[in-house]
């Protein structure tokens, strides 16, 4: 099932203070859009930014990122329309739109919209009003409104791409949210529970509180990965999931890409869950020749299994020869691309061991790899 979000960001957001749109002040050390991007990342297959035309910086901060830039409209829904038309033609079946405003989304909520629509056409959260209400004017109560039945909305939103880009086609506009467009295209909609925490920034006093939220939630896990691979026959080797020419190539029951191995090893090590041989044994015959990227695609898997998301992984790889560098861009690229991340989240360089040891007799290569997840 291919997967993708729409992130809403075209807003100017100034009622929150800071002189700027909401979305581009610093929570926490980083941007809202920042934290509320990275909440879907390596949850659905593709992301849309939709953007003001005025926001230049952002367009060509992303433009080059793995992000899909849209334009916004003149309103809430011309954006979501915007954004849906840039997802045409890449089979996405199911869609999630979500207000970059709210940055402090759960992974639980994500999967639990996306799991919904096996079944549902459209699933959004909400959250049971339990607060008596009130009705006012000038200041002062005049009535009260019964609670029952009434929730708070929430986003992500999702729906089948086809039917709510047909909604989105008929509306005439104007409505709070895409479910109120669903509704009005005659969508069921499923409500699956909302989360306190998954607050809409509006006020100044709601980056505090979502600041909070974000610090109390933040369980950093760091792994270290470390493998080595002799010199044999061949003219290549495989390094992070590239191939380099050599006069030599590295020998291994796997295709001893070690520092993929390093990696994948890291990710397992901050989940404490074991090592490379511990799931794919080497007296198994089936993973005789296999190609790396099987096993750093079942440890990123099992971290995001396990609620965590990778927020950056470091390799360096020792040898002699071949020279690292000219490849360095092209391993960082497929690293992140089997890691669902973007490139300036994975780091690969090399050094020497000044002639020292095995590598330094060119007898082999060494790898050692850092990953930081981060529990979602």
């Amino acid at each position: 099932m291919t997967t993708a979000a729409i992130i809403v960001a075209a807003g100017r957001g100034l009622r929150a203070g800071g002189g700027v749109p909401k979305q581009w002040r610093i929570l926490a050390g980083r941007r809202v859009a920042d934290w509320t991007i990275e909440r879907f990342r390596g949850q659905v297959d593709h992301i849309v930014l939709v953007l003001s035309d005025e926001d230049t910086p952002a367009w060509e901060e992303f433009r080059n990122s793995d992000l899909i830039l849209a334009s916004g409209g003149s309103d809430r829904s011309g954006s979501v329309s915007s954004g849906l038309k840039a997802l045409e033609g890449l089979g996405v079946q199911h869609v999630l739109i979500h207000d970059v405003a709210r940055p402090c989304v759960s992974s639980r909520i994500i999967k639990d919209v996306l799991n919904a629509l096996e079944t549902h056409q459209a699933a959004a959260p909400g959250l049971a009003v339990t607060d008596a209400l009130w009705v006012g004017r000038d200041g002062a109560v005049t009535g009260t409104q019964d609670r029952n039945g009434l929730y708070a909305a929430q986003t992500p939103q999702g729906f089948h791409f086809d039917a709510i880009t047909t909604a989105h086609a008929a509306h005439s506009g104007g409505a709070a949210d895409d479910v109120e467009v669903a509704r009005a295209a005659g969508l069921d909609v499923c409500i699956v529970p909302g989360d306190a925490d998954n607050l809409k920034i509006t006020r100044p006093e709601d980056f505090a509180r979502a600041e909070r939220i974000i610090g109390t939630d933040m369980d950093v896990r760091l792994g270290n990965g470390y493998d080595v691979h002799r010199f044999g026959e061949g003219d290549h080797v495989i390094l992070c999931g590239v191939k380099v020419p050599h006069g030599r190539g590295l020998q291994g029951h796997s295709d001893a890409d070690v520092g993929m191995h390093a990696v994948t090893d890291a990710i397992y090590g901050a989940l404490a869950q074991g090592d490379i041989g511990h799931h794919f044994p080497p007296s198994d015959p089936q993973w005789k020749g296999a190609a790396s990227e099987i096993f750093l695609r079942h440890a990123v898997e099992l971290a995001g299994q396990m609620g965590y998301r990778i927020s950056n992984v470091d390799c360096t790889l020792v040898c002699e020869y071949p020279k690292i560098g000219p490849h360095a861009a092209a391993m960082r690229a497929e690293m992140a691309k089997i890691m669902g991340l973007s490139a300036d989240q994975v780091s690969v360089k090399a050094t020497t061991s000044e002639r020292l040891g095995f590598t330094g007799r060119s007898e082999g290569i060494a790898s050692l790899a850092t990953a930081c997840l981060v529990k979602q």
